[in-house]
């Protein structure tokens, strides 16, 4: 057990100096890289930051730039609040570089990709949503454009819980376990801390569906995405990758909202206030439909 335990102790040791050495790389990259943000490839990458995360946020885009592919257009939103008007000097050389800032009212979380669907949707693009407090693997976005044009009518994302149903509702959303069947249905809720790719027509269905998430779900964007993919027939498709669990920037998640959402059962009361009676009738396995 001590050899074991040690063992368990060194590995963690590797992996925090690994990932300190990943993050002093993507800071050297951001002093002297001149390479433009974005590439030639049709997809729009879309997030946002707010708060103590907006000196941190430069982390996760150079990740994203130093992908094997880059987005044809890069754009990080943020909210009008006084600790936005004063950008970080590691956001003006990626500006320069072509990362587009934009301004927008505070949607919570819904801000990484409302402002896009609200403006650009008719541009017949997919959309890749990225989170601010993860380094994305260099393989990222490749790996998401390969599985869009496999089968572009798809959602694809690489990491995503099973929603579970008894007597015809909802289990809570703390027993929805990771997916590990890698095929694709509407009852795999994908995660957008992982990366998530949405067809032209899903973006479009965002659009329509407006912003009803404030009322019902406005700290949770998986749960409001999950929803109008399932009201429009999108089935989710899970990646089987290595891109699952994205490394996390140090110290950027004392105002996750992963406390709130998950630890303290915040989903369930936005999951009951979102899905409909339809919605639970097209989630439910065969057997449950009696609703």
């Amino acid at each position: 057990m001590t050899a074991l335990f040690q063992s368990s102790s060194l590995q963690q040791s590797l992996d925090w100096y690994r990932l300190r050495a990943r993050v002093a790389w993507l800071h050297a990259s951001d002093r002297v890289q001149r390479r433009a943000v974005t590439g030639q490839v049709p997809v729009v990458v879309s997030l946002t930051t707010h708060g103590s995360r907006i000196a941190k946020v430069h982390t996760c885009i150079e990740s994203i730039v130093a992908g094997s592919v880059r987005p044809g257009r890069l754009i990080l939103w943020l909210n009008h609040e006084p600790d936005s008007e004063q950008l970080p000097i590691e956001l003006k050389r990626l500006q320069r570089r072509g990362l587009e800032i934009r301004y927008t009212p505070n949607y919570g979380p819904h801000t990484k990709y409302f402002p896009y669907v609200a403006e650009y949707a008719c541009d017949g693009v997919p959309l890749v949503t990225a989170d601010d407090d993860v380094i994305y693997a260099k393989d990222w976005l490749e790996g998401l454009l390969a599985a869009h044009q496999s089968q572009p009518g798809l959602i694809h994302c690489y990491l995503a819980r099973e929603v579970t149903m008894e007597a015809g509702l909802l289990t809570p959303y703390r027993s929805w376990k990771t997916t590990e069947t890698f095929a694709p249905s509407l009852r795999n809720f994908a995660l957008g801390v992982a990366g998530v790719i949405y067809p032209p027509e899903f973006v479009l269905a965002l659009r329509e569906a407006g912003d009803a998430f404030m009322a019902s779900c406005p700290k949770a964007d998986d749960i409001w995405l999950h929803a109008v993919a399932v009201r429009n027939g999108f089935l989710i498709n899970p990646l089987k990758s290595s891109n699952q669990c994205p490394l996390q920037i140090p110290f950027t998640q004392d105002i996750a909202l992963f406390h709130t959402n998950f630890l303290a059962s915040g989903n369930d009361a936005q999951i009951r206030a979102t899905y409909s009676g339809n919605d639970l009738r097209s989630l439910a396995p065969q057997g449950q439909l009696g609703l």
